[in-house]
């Protein structure tokens, strides 16, 4: 359950309580990503979760995400032996039980005192990277100390220093990749968090950024979101292609940019050397109207071809979107929101249930559409429909 400190976000939370009583109790109980969201949305203040739940503008990507993926259609092969049926998957590299990693999500002490530990340790059981952000609300340490895949997600700062000093410091910890979002010059306007007037709880703190004492992100504003106001000091909005250069010159990790919507930007980063993109657009919290992640997706992976692997995040909510992913052109996904809607109503148990639940519901797909591991589902025709 989340921390019970009283006043403000993480505090009691009765008002969520009345949008979900019927929501599953326990773990087990939880039978689909549905399930997850609605015990997440009975136990989380109002606050916390529109600042989880909610997107920038109008909301008309973060819907479209979801839109997006529904309108993808596949065309099962038959005839196949699929006995053997597996969920295996590689991800730069290295083998995963599926081909899945753990989004970056800030501030995760939010939902769950034990924040990205407990939902790092679930990936880890899980058998899956798991990454921790920038905006983290526990040390990238403490989670690589736990084991597991570790990847560490990269906001280009104002001072370049910090950013490269922050770099080192994931691969001296045992990161084993780093995943800079490209997409963030300042953060999107968020109306949900405007009109909360969000601020962050004193036991929740950007634990890379922040020492022990206050800051803006904890200081409620007059107007608008005390961590719109707190990253727009922070971020630097002249990030470019030499500042990706110049992280490659420190680090021997592999690269990962991460909110790529065009091709010819994909093209470019491959031509630098990145070994991966995430085609991308923040789950819908940054440019409202940019266009579906799944719907950029298969121009992304044709303009790149072999020469880097290419995810895709925004929408994802069953086994079966992996799947119309990978038909798609992706080697994998991200997924953000759901496992902190199961750390949300479970602890690291509910982080680990959701991630249970894509790696059923994804043998299951694969298996129905006559694949016997995800490197079948190239295979597999998706057709999208109006």
């Amino acid at each position: 359950m989340p921390s019970t400190d009283g006043g403000g976000p993480g505090g009691a939370h009765a008002a969520g309580t009345s949008r979900a009583l019927d929501a599953p109790s326990g773990p087990q109980e939880l039978r689909d990503l549905d399930d997850v969201e609605r015990a997440a949305a009975a136990v989380l203040p109002r606050e916390v979760w529109d600042f989880i739940a909610g997107g920038s503008g109008r909301e008309l990507t973060l819907t479209a995400n979801r839109a997006a993926f529904d309108r993808v259609f596949l065309t099962s092969r038959v005839l196949r032996d699929v006995s053997g049926c597996t969920t295996d998957a590689t991800l730069l590299g290295r083998p995963a039980r599926m081909p899945v990693v753990v989004a970056p999500v800030a501030y995760q002490r939010l939902v769950h005192p034990d924040g990205e530990l407990a939902a790092g340790r679930a990936a880890r059981d899980a058998g899956v990277p798991f990454t921790v952000a920038t905006l983290s609300s526990v040390p990238v340490e403490e989670v690589t100390a736990a084991g597991g895949r570790v990847w560490f997600q990269l906001y280009w700062l104002r001072e370049r220093g910090r950013s490269l000093d922050l770099a080192r410091r994931a691969e001296d910890a045992g990161c084993e990749a780093l995943v800079l979002t490209v997409d963030v010059p300042w953060m999107g306007r968020r109306p949900r968090d405007v009109r909360n007037r969000f601020a962050l709880p004193r036991h929740v703190r950007a634990a890379h950024l922040d020492s022990g004492a206050p800051s803006a992100a904890h200081r409620t504003a007059t107007h608008g979101s005390a961590v719109a106001a707190h990253t727009a000091a922070a971020f630097s909005p002249g990030l470019t292609w030499s500042d990706v250069e110049a992280l490659r010159s420190v680090t021997r990790l592999p690269i990962v940019l991460k909110g790529v919507l065009a091709p010819q930007d994909a093209v470019r980063a491959a031509r630098l050397g990145i070994q991966a993109v995430v085609v991308s657009n923040h789950g819908g919290r940054q440019l409202d109207g940019a266009l579906p992640a799944v719907e950029a997706l298969p121009a992304v992976a044709e303009a790149v071809g072999e020469s880097c692997e290419v995810l895709v995040d925004g929408g994802v909510r069953s086994g079966t979107d992996v799947l119309k992913a990978l038909a798609l052109g992706a080697s994998g996904v991200l997924v953000g929101r759901p496992p902190v809607w199961g750390l949300a109503a479970g602890g690291q148990a509910g982080a680990r249930r959701v991630l249970d639940l894509l790696a059923e519901e994804l043998r299951d797909a694969l298996g129905l559409a006559g694949c016997a591991s995800p490197a079948g589902a190239q295979e597999v025709r998706a057709v999208r429909l109006p």
